[in-house]
């Protein structure tokens, strides 16, 4: 091991790849699971006709648990009502979070146009704090356990030795393909979170960045891997598992650690996608049989991907106008599809299954009939 001192600037970080052997044969066993997984969760997503659903949904809970590792809290059902009105007079920590979301799909659109880089975490880490974020030049960064005050990591100082460990990052991320790709995410996840190259939001952005490695990858079409979730429910292994590579090297439990994690995710989030195919299949009908003339495959998807709906968005997306947007939308309360409410003189319509199906920890989904009779289909 180098020479590690919690209290002492972590210079001797050693550089990518790590030392001596790392894809042990139960690393990959772990690996071809939790890359079945993956595929499996791609084909599942790519079967949701309008993929504004996901991307509208799915990070949002990856957003709020993600802020809540960080003791940011907030809830998934308050970053969805306010998710299309950022700048409205809202709690700091909801706020937050909701740059957080802005920063995963904003990540998104730039690695559609150049590869995942170092310059990405700087965006991802702008977006996230609401200022403009730049590699850490001044020395006093340190890592305090919150219940002793102690000082449990110092990482690397100056600017030089920052450039040093962060191209060498970048390299390891594109060049070291002999590594099986979830290895390498495991790898990077680490030595991000080591570097800390940031003031604040490291862990968050580190977060983002592992999402968009596999989009960049090919492996995810798009960001829904709901990482954090195993994260926040595993916080403290989390944690543990992080410093034990520092302290003694031990890369195997922190890459099994990372591979169940992609693993239990994928197949939760594959779940969860099915059970909203399910849902859409059984809105769809129902609206088409109750309400003929206000069925509309394009109002459908737009209470999808906006469950907390306004007059405005179906305006917006040339659905209808004012007037006729405002009467869809009180039919679909009048069959119970959607519920209005009004926050402070706005009217909103809330879709109240999706909303419970997205937050609830199981896949549960209710036909129109039976919700609230116990009778549910479950997937």
């Amino acid at each position: 091991m180098t020479n590690f001192a919690p209290d002492r600037p972590y210079n001797d970080l050693p550089l990518l790849p790590p030392p001596g052997e790392i894809e042990t044969k139960v690393v990959l066993k772990a690996c071809i699971e939790a890359r079945a997984a993956v595929a499996e969760l791609k084909q599942c997503g790519g079967l949701i006709p309008n993929q504004a659903m996901l991307i509208n949904t799915i990070p949002v809970l990856e957003a709020q648990a993600s802020s809540a590792i960080e003791n940011i809290v907030t809830t998934a059902d308050r970053l969805f009502q306010f998710a299309s009105t950022p700048d409205a007079q809202i709690d700091a920590a909801t706020k937050e979070a909701l740059r957080y979301s802005r920063a995963l799909f904003s990540g998104f659109q730039y690695i559609q146009k150049r590869p995942l880089t170092v310059r990405t975490a700087i965006e991802v880490c702008s977006t996230i704090k609401g200022v403009e974020m730049a590699i850490r030049q001044t020395p006093g960064t340190a890592l305090i356990e919150a219940s002793s005050g102690q000082v449990i990591y110092t990482p690397p100082e100056t600017e030089t030795v920052l450039q040093e460990k962060l191209t060498n990052w970048e390299k390891f991320i594109h060049q070291a393909i002999e590594f099986d790709p979830l290895v390498r995410l495991a790898v990077m996840h680490y030595q991000f979170e080591a570097i800390h190259p940031f003031t604040d939001g490291n862990g968050r952005t580190g977060r983002i960045l592992n999402i968009l490695f596999l989009v960049d990858l090919g492996l995810l079409e798009i960001p829904v891997l709901y990482l954090s979730r195993y994260i926040i429910d595993r916080k403290q292994d989390y944690y543990k598992y992080l410093h034990q590579v520092t302290t003694q090297g031990d890369w195997q439990s922190w890459i099994l650690f990372m591979l169940n994690a992609v693993f239990e995710t994928a197949k939760w989030t594959t779940q969860k996608i099915q059970s909203i195919r399910q849902l859409m299949e059984i809105t769809t009908d129902y609206v088409r049989e109750t309400r003929p003339k206000v069925y509309n495959r394009d109002l459908l998807d737009l209470i999808f991907i906006q469950p907390y709906c306004r007059i405005a968005n179906v305006v917006d997306a040339q659905i209808a106008h004012r007037q006729t947007a405002a009467n869809y939308l009180k039919e679909l309360c009048e069959i119970g599809v959607l519920q209005e409410t009004k926050v402070g003189r706005e009217k909103l319509f809330i879709h109240p299954r999706f909303l419970q199906l997205l937050t609830a920890e199981n896949h549960t989904v209710y036909p129109y009939a039976d919700f609230g009779t116990g009778r549910a289909i479950e997937i």
